[in-house]
């Protein structure tokens, strides 16, 4: 079927179209162009003084709908999955948390069954754990956590391709080989839960960790210790050039002021917008599913307080905070939301931008860049159809 998106301000890579179109047949965008012009014999669908947007790539989190990608099951998956879709998620990397080699392989089995269905906004699986240093991994973790062990990495990667992802401490035992490995598999690998300071961070660079994960949260920046001031993980990935990072922009994990400064220093080409989000983000429940976390002050909190324990963020929301709070131009978070993580993770061949040729995934936001509608491969996203079709 042929479908015309007119009328609105479209976001292309060559930078804003005023009042044109995107012409879409059968997943893929056929067309961009200036002309608002209805195409005879296309669906047409009026985006007047709407703001027609790439679909966003969400390649950090742990869950949605009430629930978390970690029961590596295939409700779970599909949930999840389509509580980010409604907001715009239109390709997901789903997280796994730290847990058992056991629980990982049930997962990479339910990933690579959902990944081999028509149209999949399923992408890849990513991993957080559960080589992560205890002392800045939090509790939630516990029993879980161990040094990097290739007689348990090696033969899981040599077993699927749907792993995409893997972030690890790299200051613990064994990390530097697990890079080389998984960077020689094509796999991001990224530096989370760390205290690594300079020339940790600059070998662990140098072996293949080339992002920071939830940059600034889990990590330390600026310290004294006794007498004598020590830089910490953040001025140290700020002083990396080429290590990317992403960060959680609710307006909670980070301030607005962080956020800009992150923008700044390391750029739209480098920076990607993530949510972390656990079970309950995009979630209708009122009770907490896991007496382990509260929700509070619009954010979920370990249940002693302790530390924050994810996000309840959907892509929609980050691309907001960051105009709305950091000031940061529209087309810039919104490319750090889609065109960014795409091509950090290898998917930009056909995601994170509305070219011919990608797939037809869009986003259609208010001037409230509150979500309208949202088409996944063309195919308008249930639940978020509404504009009105004329």
């Amino acid at each position: 079927m042929l479908t015309q998106i007119i009328n609105g301000r479209i976001l292309t890579p060559q930078g804003w179209l005023k009042d044109g179109s995107v012409l879409v047949c059968d997943g893929k965008i056929l067309e961009v162009t200036n002309s608002d012009l209805a195409v005879i014999g296309a669906t047409v669908i009026d985006a007047r003084g709407m703001t027609i947007v790439p679909g966003f790539v969400s390649m950090h989190a742990h869950g949605g709908g009430g629930h978390d990608y970690t029961e590596a099951t295939e409700e779970a998956f599909r949930t999840a999955t389509n509580a980010h879709l409604k907001h715009g998620a239109t390709g997901i990397f789903p997280t796994l948390s730290s847990t058992s080699f056991e629980r990982i392989y049930q997962a990479v089995d339910v990933c690579e069954h959902l990944m081999k269905e028509k149209d999949s906004p399923i992408l890849g699986l990513h991993i957080e754990g559960p080589y992560l240093n205890p002392k800045m991994a939090g509790t939630q973790y516990d029993g879980f956590l161990k040094t990097p062990d290739e007689n348990e990495y090696i033969p899981l990667l040599e077993r699927t391709s749907c792993i995409r992802r893997w972030d690890i401490s790299p200051e613990l035992p064994g990390a530097h080989d697990f890079a080389k490995y998984t960077h020689s598999k094509g796999i991001m690998t990224a530096v989370t839960h760390t205290e690594a300071e300079y020339d940790e961070i600059k070998a662990a660079f140098a072996v293949g960790f080339s992002h920071a994960a939830h940059f600034y949260n889990a990590m330390p920046g600026f310290h004294k210790r006794r007498e004598y001031k020590y830089e910490g993980t953040v001025e140290s990935v700020y002083l990396t050039d080429g290590m990317t990072v992403e960060v959680i922009a609710d307006g909670i994990h980070l301030p607005a002021t962080i956020l800009k400064l992150v923008y700044k220093l390391k750029g739209v080409e480098n920076t990607c917008l993530v949510t972390d989000a656990l079970a309950y983000a995009a979630y209708e429940g009122n009770e907490p599913i896991d007496s382990r976390y509260i929700i509070e002050d619009g954010v979920c909190k370990m249940a002693d307080h302790s530390a924050l324990a994810g996000s309840l963020a959907t892509m929609d929301v980050l691309v907001r905070t960051m105009v709305k709070k950091a000031n940061i131009p529209l087309e810039d978070a919104v490319r750090m939301a889609s065109e960014t993580p795409a091509r950090l993770i290898g998917v930009s061949d056909r995601k994170g931008a509305l070219a011919k040729g990608k797939d037809a995934d869009i986003v259609i936001l208010d001037k409230e860049l509150n979500v309208r509608c949202v088409w996944s491969m063309g195919k308008i996203v249930p639940g978020t159809d509404i504009l009105l079709h004329k």
